[in-house]
């Protein structure tokens, strides 16, 4: 049940934990100096000290507008029992992936539980759990502040980077240098996936400009040579265009095949063969890939 609770006497040591949203929190903002806080906030208390686990935008906001008093909600007198309350009801809280690998990697660090315990008391799958203390494990710190910051988008950093990473070869000081690069820059994704294929598979001067700040030259380059198509015959422009389908699916693919949603036995069945054919033809179509990656490059 609600209780009044004054803000002032909250501890915030989960605000870095959840995820900011400037556009969002400016309506919020707005809702709040017309209607007051209506949602309570969430949150543990333990020794006398209520910690704030849910409800950041709306502090910042009352802070923002003066507000001293606010509902709040105790989830318990146990930090690991709160977090695994708010984590059960993340689907209705909307509670980012980012968000929710956040929260497990403390309930697996600093409360000593193990994959198979979260996942019991959370009624997911041992994958489901490892997935998110995978993807918040090969964050550096820096990286991680950056996406919680907002500073950097979630999406790109997941299918994008992730996927240098794993199939290049990539290393993370290379991909924290890219995404400390472009932090702030309000980019769209599509962009910073023309950036990462340019910084990641181009020449050092380019990575070199980016990291130096120059965005919009970068950015203008990449375009100027997606567009380009003077200079090739017919069937170059058919062999471009059929590697960037191959590209765009590959990425949708990979974000897709671990997604809970496939669930039925005819998708697996169906599945099942065709990754089969394609598997049979992965050697020998990298093979090819290669040959054309080098070929081009000394071009």
């Amino acid at each position: 049940m609600a209780q009044e609770i004054e803000l002032s006497t909250l501890d915030l040591r989960y605000e870095s934990f959840r995820m900011r949203n400037e556009a969002l929190e400016a309506r919020l903002l707005s809702s709040i100096a017309q209607s007051g806080i209506e949602e309570p906030l969430e949150g543990v208390a333990r020794q006398g000290v209520c910690i704030l686990l849910n409800g950041f935008k709306r502090y910042r906001c009352a802070r923002k507008l003066g507000i001293e008093m606010a509902p709040y909600t105790s989830l318990g007198e146990d930090e690991a029992v709160g977090i695994m309350s708010l984590l059960r009801t993340s689907n209705n809280k909307t509670l980012s992936i980012l968000e929710q690998a956040g929260f497990i990697d403390e309930l697996k660090n600093l409360h000593r539980m193990g994959v198979t315990e979260i996942a019991t008391e959370l009624s997911r799958s041992k994958a489901w759990v490892s997935m998110r203390l995978g993807f918040i494990g090969e964050m550096s710190p820096k990286i991680r502040q950056k996406l919680f910051a907002g500073a950097f988008p979630v999406y790109p950093y997941m299918y994008t980077l992730r996927q240098f990473m794993r199939m290049n070869g990539v290393k993370k000081s290379e991909v924290e240098d890219f995404v400390v690069a472009l932090s702030g820059k309000r980019l769209s994704v599509r962009d910073i996936e023309q950036l990462a294929h340019g910084y990641f598979r181009g020449p050092e001067s380019f990575r070199e400009e980016i990291r130096s700040g120059n965005i919009a030259l970068s950015l203008d380059r990449m375009r100027r040579v997606s567009a380009d198509h003077d200079g090739c015959n017919d069937f170059e422009r058919a062999l471009l265009k059929d590697l960037e389908i191959t590209q765009k699916y590959m990425q949708r693919v990979m974000g897709k095949a671990t997604d809970r949603r496939l669930l039925t036995r005819s998708f697996h069945a169906q599945a099942n063969l065709l990754t089969a054919g394609i598997l049979s033809r992965a050697s020998a179509f990298f093979q090819a890939l290669r040959g054309l990656h080098d070929r081009s490059g000394q071009a």
